[in-house]
C-alpha cells in the first residue's frame, strides 16, 4: 500500500515546498540564501527518488505523469522569476516560464487528442542541470560565473527537449 502512494506523496511534498522556497528567497539577502538553497535541492532530490520508485515499484500515475513534471516547473518557474528579480539571473532565462507556459497550455490540448506524454533524457537532463545551477546560483557569490554556464547549458537542453516533444506531438497529433 505505502508502495502505491509514496511517489505521489514525494510529488505533493515539492508543491508543498514551493511557498517555503518562495518564503525563503523573498526574505533573503538578494537572492543568497543557503535554506532556500537547501529546500529547492530536497526538491530536485525528490524529483528523482519519485519517478525512481515509480517505475521501478511499476506504480506509475496519471495524476504522477502530470503532477511531477508540473511540480518541476512550478517550482524552477518560481525560483527563475525571483532570481531574476535579485538580480542573480538575467531577464533572458524568462525563456524557462515562458516555454513552460507554452507547455501548459498546449500539452492538455495535444493530450485530449490522443498524445502520450513521455519525459524524454534531454527533459530529464535539463531540470537536473537546471535544478543544479539554480540551487548553485543562489549559495556562490554574485559575481560567480560558472553556474550560470549549467544553467545555460540547461536551458539549451530544456529547450531542445521542447523541440522533441513539440515535433513528436505534431507527428501523432496533428499530422
Amino acid at each position: 500500500m505505502i508502495r502505491r502512494r509514496l511517489p505521489n506523496a514525494l510529488t505533493i511534498a515539492r508543491i508543498v515546498l514551493i511557498p517555503v522556497y518562495v518564503a525563503l528567497i523573498t526574505t533573503c539577502d538578494g537572492g543568497r540564501s543557503w535554506a532556500a538553497a537547501l529546500v529547492f535541492g530536497a526538491a530536485g532530490v525528490t524529483d528523482q527518488v519519485d519517478g525512481f520508485l515509480a517505475r521501478r515499484w511499476h506504480v506509475e500515475s496519471a495524476f504522477g505523469k502530470i503532477a511531477d513534471p508540473l511540480a518541476d516547473r512550478l517550482m524552477i518557474d518560481a525560483a527563475v522569476l525571483l532570481l531574476i528579480h535579485a538580480g542573480r539571473l538575467p531577464w533572458l532565462a524568462l525563456v524557462i516560464p515562458a516555454r513552460d507556459l507554452v507547455a501548459l497550455v498546449g500539452t492538455p490540448i495535444v493530450m485530449g487528442r490522443g498524445y502520450e506524454f513521455q519525459v524524454n533524457l534531454l527533459g530529464k537532463a535539463a531540470t537536473w542541470l537546471l535544478y543544479l545551477a539554480i540551487g548553485l546560483v543562489m549559495v556562490t557569490h554574485e559575481a560567480t560565473d560558472w553556474p550560470l554556464w549549467i544553467f545555460w547549458t540547461g536551458l539549451v537542453l530544456g529547450l531542445l527537449a521542447f523541440g522533441e516533444y513539440a515535433l513528436k506531438a505534431r507527428r501523432e497529433v496533428l499530422a
